[in-house]
């Protein structure tokens, strides 16, 4: 008999190994389809089967699954990434494998459209405009009224997303993302978006069921780093059902609701306003919520893309928090040091970093701007966040900054003298 196998396309730093390691408990084979295996150093480190493949190619991918489907029992195909979670409800619909709804992703893959269908069915969204040139930026922030946050319309982790407090920054910006310097994921569209004020709420849904929300801490302005999350968020029963209904009404609204959702809010003057609606999970969530309640999302997830009937229910209630290592400054992280004793109490689940010492830090004001973590887990949320502060202060590190162009010239000016003098002369 045929060995069953997951195909998962592509993966992420966050996820990517917990739906390997997932998908191993299970009996699965995880086979990762990637244009770059070698970027996912958890693949070589569990020797875990990867294939290079075009993933922005459907046939290619096709191809593949259809190579692999003759040595294989493809049981089912995913993906943790975003970008091409369209792409696997596509195959899922060639093999005839359970999945995501193709049309329901793209749409919501698409903030502009997603905001409409919002706006259609009533649900609370900022203000917004869509703008292709730096002229339409400019007047969509007029209507509006700064501040406002530019964003790409089709992205993740808060890539290029910024917050815009006066005309300067909004040129900047502008001309960031429409200059050359911004990699776009499809044709240039910047949201225009109304800022919405208050504290940042994540809701995680699995099919049409609402499994946990938690509360976020963000970086200082104008960008919108993680540096904390908390599960469960502190959170009254009538406000925690208000966004249960706001969230299962995005998901009618988007035709969703197989698999995973994350519906990021802000709870302004008005109540839970939806900022974005990701048809995926977040990137620390699954861990928290198995933490706090004891439902595994990745595993949960995986049943339903095999077949599988699924278990939702809560097995304990725990306060779970994570905090992101990010660096203050861009340059040379020289070392790094206290991972291990902050590993070893009590308390924390899991101490890791993306990076080693020598690894150059360039930050973006998204995602990548982390190279690290400490989860911590207890019965209380005051205790769990004396955990996480003792793990953290236990860290260490050091950052070289880049030396500066004036910095950079006094350097190389000894250099070039002695070059001078030691030239031949050319007269």
């Amino acid at each position: 008999m045929a060995r069953r196998a997951l195909i998962l396309i592509e993966g992420t730093r966050s996820n990517g190994l917990p739906y390997v390691q997932a998908a191993q408990r299970l009996c699965l084979h995880p086979i990762t389809l990637s244009a770059d295996p070698a970027q996912y150093d958890y693949l070589a480190a569990e020797n875990i089967e990867a294939v290079r493949v075009d993933t922005n190619n459907l046939d290619a991918l096709i191809h593949e699954c259809s190579r692999l489907r003759e040595t294989y029992d493809i049981a089912g195909i995913t993906s943790a990434w975003e970008p091409f979670y369209a792409t696997v409800g596509r195959l899922c619909q060639y093999f005839d494998l359970p999945g995501p709804n193709p049309a329901s992703i793209e749409r919501c893959c698409d903030k502009f459209t997603q905001r409409q269908l919002l706006a259609e069915a009533g649900i609370p969204i900022p203000a917004y405009r869509l703008a292709a040139n730096a002229t339409e930026v400019k007047t969509s922030a007029a209507e509006i009224g700064l501040p406002v946050v530019l964003k790409p319309v089709v992205g993740v982790g808060s890539s290029g997303v910024r917050l815009c407090r006066n005309v300067d920054e909004l040129t900047e910006h502008t001309s960031y993302l429409l200059g050359g310097k911004y990699i776009w994921r499809s044709s240039p569209r910047i949201l225009v978006e109304e800022f919405a004020q208050g504290p940042y709420y994540g809701a995680n849904i699995m099919g049409n069921e609402l499994i946990a929300v938690g509360i976020a801490d963000l970086g200082p302005p104008p960008y919108f780093v993680f540096r904390e999350y908390t599960h469960p968020a502190p959170l009254t029963d009538d406000e925690y059902k208000r966004i249960a209904d706001v969230s299962l009404s995005c998901l009618r609204a988007l035709g969703l609701g197989w698999g995973p959702t994350n519906i990021e809010f802000r709870w302004t003057k008005r109540g839970p306003v939806v900022i974005e609606v990701n048809p995926r999970l977040s990137g620390g969530d699954p861990k928290l919520v198995k933490l706090a309640c004891g439902i595994d999302l990745v595993t949960e997830h995986i049943k339903l893309v095999v077949g599988e009937e699924w278990d939702l229910r809560r097995r304990h209630s725990q306060t779970a928090a994570i905090r992101f290592i990010v660096p203050d400054r861009d340059g040379t992280l020289d070392w790094i040091d206290g991972v291990s004793r902050a590993a070893a109490l009590s308390g924390v689940a899991e101490v890791r970093l993306y990076v080693k010492p020598k690894a150059s830090i360039a930050r973006k004001g998204d995602y990548r701007d982390t190279i690290g973590y400490v989860i911590a887990s207890s019965p209380s949320q005051t205790h769990t966040a004396e955990i996480l502060q003792r793990a953290f202060d236990l860290i260490s590190w050091s950052v070289t900054p880049l030396p500066t162009l004036g910095e950079q010239e006094q350097s190389s000016a000894p250099h070039l003298s002695a070059l001078a003098e030691s030239a031949p002369d050319q007269g």
